[in-house]
């Protein structure tokens, strides 16, 4: 009996010594199941590897991390992400963006569609309480906002596949944490279209929190702030133990990095036209104007000045913008109104979304809070990182992670500013 326990003893022990060395000297398999994030402006994906304890986000042909979530038809083809924006400005009316607003989202008349079309160049109609996008190339005919989503998701699965060597066709996706069952619904049939399973949605503050390691610290109360291209998303996030419960949303559907570039282009606008006579208006300049601005913002975030038409400082780009940057703090304060906390018992603030790493915006946060912001993330890449962990939990990924919970609030409102 002594002999057998101790041949089974051993071979216990061998089976470890072989997984061990097996995690040490092997190949790590292959991620199976990818991590998405389907931003408003921009959208990434991303794998945890197995092994290695850490997340990848995967870059297109050129490296870049993140693509446009821009979808624009030619006579012949669909170009989604940067092909999709090389376009916008010589076939505006073709060249859709901002598709996740209207992803499953039900407007009760239609000139409550017409007033929310009025803002885009390209013609969109009322449909049964939904939204179909006009294109007209050698033809007429309507696209649903779902499919715009599943022609980007379709570009991030083909990167993912380049870049693993493999298909894939499993993956978590994240969406707004105020996204309703329908709003889910929409989103997954988008990744059906695209040829992929979706085996979990989670919502994006929760994905940032992750991504910030919040899910294994010891940290009861998380803000989000999310400042993307396009919006601001403010979430109150609640930990207890593994799970996560968000206790109040707020945002502005109409505030982010898009219109900080805009109000430096209407200046440099303004300037030539001072300069010449005439503003530019050939539709190639424009072009050429509008990609330099987006550089300049990006540039003067880690640089106090860049040259333009005319040396731009820091100092000029947040006076142009001071009074939209304020407006962020409002948000924030109805969350923590909402949530029943004081700014002192908020244990973590975490930034989300290419804007914030405006030094401003950074500055007016750590000093409405008393404290810096917690930056350790790319704010960029922060939900993808997040999704991506979730998704090497789904896929059984090792070294194996907590996995974060989230403990759904249907009846809870976002609280919007404009």
């Amino acid at each position: 009996m002594a002999g057998e326990m101790s041949i089974l003893g051993s071979a216990i022990l061998a089976l470890f010594l072989a997984g061990y060395l097996g995690q040490q000297y092997l190949p790590p398999p292959k991620p199976k199941v990818i991590g998405l994030d389907l931003g408003t402006t921009f959208c990434s994906v991303g794998v945890f590897r197995p092994g290695m304890g850490d997340v990848e986000v995967i870059g297109d042909e050129e490296g870049r991390k993140s693509i446009p979530s821009v979808v624009s038809f030619s006579l012949t083809q669909v170009h989604a992400g940067y092909d999709g924006l090389e376009l916008a400005d010589s076939n505006p009316h073709n060249t859709i963006y901002d598709a996740k607003r209207f992803i499953g989202k039900i407007f009760d008349k239609p000139e409550d569609l017409e007033r929310e079309s009025a803002r885009y160049p390209f013609k969109m109609v009322y449909n049964n309480g939904g939204t179909e996008f006009v294109v007209s190339t050698n033809r007429t005919f309507t696209v649903s906002p779902e499919f715009i989503s599943s022609q980007l998701l379709l570009k991030l699965r083909k990167m993912a596949e380049r870049h693993l060597g493999m298909p894939v066709h499993k993956a978590v996706i994240s969406v707004p944490a105020e996204f309703d069952e329908r709003q889910r619904n929409y989103t997954i049939r988008a990744a059906n279209l695209a040829g992929l399973d979706i085996l979990r949605v989670i919502n994006e503050p929760t994905a940032a929190a992750m991504a910030y390691g919040m899910h294994k610290a010891d940290v009861s109360n998380v803000l989000v702030v999310d400042l993307g291209g396009g919006t601001l998303d403010v979430s109150l996030l609640n930990k207890q133990g593994a799970m996560f419960f968000t206790r109040a949303m707020a945002g502005n559907n109409k505030l982010g990095g898009q219109d900080f570039s805009q109000r430096l282009l209407q200046y440099i606008v303004e300037k030539v036209r001072q300069r010449f006579g005439i503003p530019p208006s050939r539709e190639e300049d424009v072009h050429r104007l509008r990609q330099a601005v987006e550089a300049a913002k990006l540039n003067l975030t880690l640089n106090p000045r860049v040259l333009l038409e005319e040396p731009v400082t820091r100092e000029l780009f947040e006076e142009l913008n001071a009074d939209l940057f304020q407006k962020i703090l409002a948000p924030v304060r109805t969350v923590l109104a909402e949530g029943q906390l004081e700014k002192a018992e908020v244990d973590e603030v975490v930034l989300v979304g290419g804007s914030t790493r405006i030094p401003r915006i950074r500055k007016i946060i750590g000093q409405f809070f008393g404290k810096d912001p917690n930056t350790s993330v790319d704010p960029d890449l922060a939900v993808v990182t997040g999704v991506a962990i979730q998704a090497g939990i789904m896929g059984g990924a090792w070294p194996l992670q907590v996995s974060a919970l989230e403990i759904s609030n249907r009846h809870l409102r976002k609280t919007n500013f404009h």
